[in-house]
């Protein structure tokens, strides 16, 4: 096969895209994506080996994480950039490897190629596919796509200005450990779950960022209509990246609004002085392709999620930053001290009419930890006296697939004794619906981003304590979980970390898991998948 991958929820026919990428990246994106995993597997081999002491690798470190980030589902489509990155982090990995004065290093740490078809030839032979047995590939696997998410989660952080090296560390260490033929299943069944250890910690390390730069999230009433002045869309999960925006905007006449996962910006009390900072614009990533065409403006990818235009008119309003590319589109680089210039989207955006409404009113955010803690006592006191009977938490990711409706269904048919706890673009299954309130508490707890899953994690740990139950399974939470990409995959694997069991996986369970692997994790966390909408309450209620 010239391509195989299984990372996303949509591989083709539950087993993997082999022709082209049902996400829309080609053959050859997808090759030079496997060997720029290939190159970081061995710089990693290199680091490990020598015993590098990594806060000397600064720059290194940040490009290992922009690497990992770039091969996320549709974040990077760019043949030519990712090109580009693959000589840059050889060329870095030789100079590693020249001070490093260490032998018997894996081909990882030793090939060399030169011309793009030297790449894609060298691509062919380290694919998914080059580890013959199903069960070691899937866990390997599953730990690369774990990194791949944890590296989206450090370079936010990082961009803010944390960092934590032992996070680092870890994905240099289980990057060089995908290529160990001597570790076994049961070896690699623990660094699985090492992984999801190192989940929490970066997920922990980004919410610290967050609420340090940008303050406490707190309970929000977001517009979801237009106003009249020209605008630009800002999309994906980066931060920096919309307050650099929101400044260079003020005074203007030109609007901001956020799209998909940067909604949980208007959260943020570090946003709310910005006038000109009006809603929310759309769904979910994948109605960006008619969305995009009524928006009028131009639209900032700061990451995934990128579904390929129909049209050259929106491709040319299209702009991507950091890790994302799409061919066509313009790519704004920050400069040595981490400032972009958007000064090219603002006067495009002053040329365009201002969007056309496509819905009003307004939807309510901003409940991550802190901000349900505060309603701690309110919460508690509903639990004893019987008025939630049971959290749901619908965290995760949207997508195309027809069966995701299930989830829309889900919530309308829980019972009004329920609470939603939820992160991520799977909100918007839901979060547009009246669902009314208990007591005053909201029927849906929107935390934010998929990264602000660590809030679900926060809030199960203060009502197990204020409960005083010595497991967090015996707590009246039910995890009903919908998965798409690889951010998912660092959430679930950190839950599975702090021993949460049956948790629901929908649509599909993934495609990389192995039949051995997948009863390994039915045996030890009691995972499974989705059934019917009254099946899956009446399970879940009893």
């Amino acid at each position: 096969m010239a391509m195989f991958c299984y990372q996303c929820q949509e591989a083709a026919k539950g087993i993997g895209c082999d022709v082209r990428g049902v996400c829309g990246k080609s053959e050859e994106v997808a090759q030079l994506q496997d060997l720029l995993i290939y190159t970081l597997k061995g710089i990693a081999n290199i680091v490990i080996e020598a015993k590098v002491d990594i806060s000397q690798l600064d720059e290194l470190n940040y490009q290992v994480l922009s690497s990992l980030f770039m091969t996320i589902t549709n974040a990077n489509f760019d043949d030519v950039s990712i090109c580009r990155q693959i000589e840059k982090m050889l060329s870095l990995r030789d100079e590693l490897r020249k001070t490093a004065g260490v032998d018997n290093l894996h081909d990882a740490a030793l090939f060399e190629v030169g011309s793009r078809e030297e790449m894609l030839t060298k691509a062919a032979a380290v694919g998914v596919l080059r580890t013959k047995d199903e069960d070691v590939r899937s866990l390997r696997e599953m730990i690369t796509y774990g990194l791949k998410g944890m590296a989206a989660y450090a370079e936010h952080a990082k961009n803010i200005g944390e960092e934590d090296l032992a996070i680092n560390n870890f994905i240099y260490e289980a990057l060089a450990a995908t290529l160990d033929d001597s570790l076994t299943v049961d070896d690699l069944v623990a660094l699985t779950l090492k992984t999801g250890e190192y989940s929490v910690r970066v997920m922990a390390l980004l919410d610290r960022a967050h609420t340090a730069k940008f303050g406490h999230p707190e309970m929000t009433e977001v517009n979801i209509g237009v106003g009249t002045n020209p605008a630009i869309l800002i999309s994906g999960h980066d931060l920096t990246d919309l307050k650099q925006l929101l400044e260079q905007t003020t005074g203007t006449g030109v609007d901001v609004y956020t799209h998909g996962e940067m909604l949980p910006a208007h959260s943020y009390p570090a946003f709310k002085k910005y006038d000109h900072f009006k809603g929310n614009y759309g769904n979910a990533w994948w109605k960006q392709t008619s969305e995009f065409v009524s928006f009028k403006g131009p639209i900032l990818f700061t990451t995934n999620c990128i579904v390929p235009p129909r049209s050259e008119e929106v491709r040319k309003r299209i702009f991507t930053t950091g890790s994302t590319g799409y061919p066509g589109c313009r790519h704004i680089e920050a400069d040595e001290q981490g400032r972009k210039d958007f000064s090219e989207l603002i006067e495009l955006a002053k040329t365009l009419p201002p969007p056309e409404e496509i819905e009003s009113g307004t939807i309510k955010g901003g409940f991550a930890h802190n901000q349900v803690l505060a309603l701690a006592d309110q919460i508690i006191e509903a639990v004893k006296s019987g008025a939630i009977k049971k959290f749901f938490v619908m965290a995760g990711c949207d997508g195309r697939m027809k069966a995701r409706e299930y989830y829309t269904e889900f919530a309308q048919k829980l019972p009004q004794d329920t609470v939603i706890l939820t992160a991520g673009c799977a909100k918007y299954r839901y979060n547009k619906l009246d669902l009314g309130d208990i007591g005053g508490i909201p029927r849906v707890l929107d935390a934010g981003q998929c990264n602000d899953c660590y809030s679900l994690v926060v809030i199960a740990q203060q009502l197990q304590k204020a409960f005083g139950l010595d497991d967090i399974n015996d707590l009246p939470i039910v995890y009903n979980i919908a998965w798409y990409e690889q951010k998912a995959v660092t959430v679930l694997l950190a839950l599975l970390y702090l021993g949460v069991k049956n948790i629901h996986l929908g649509p599909t369970l993934p495609a990389f898991l192995s039949p051995a692997v997948g009863k390994v994790l039915v045996e030890k966390f009691n995972l499974g998948t989705i059934s019917t909408v009254a099946e899956d309450i009446e399970t879940f209620m009893a």
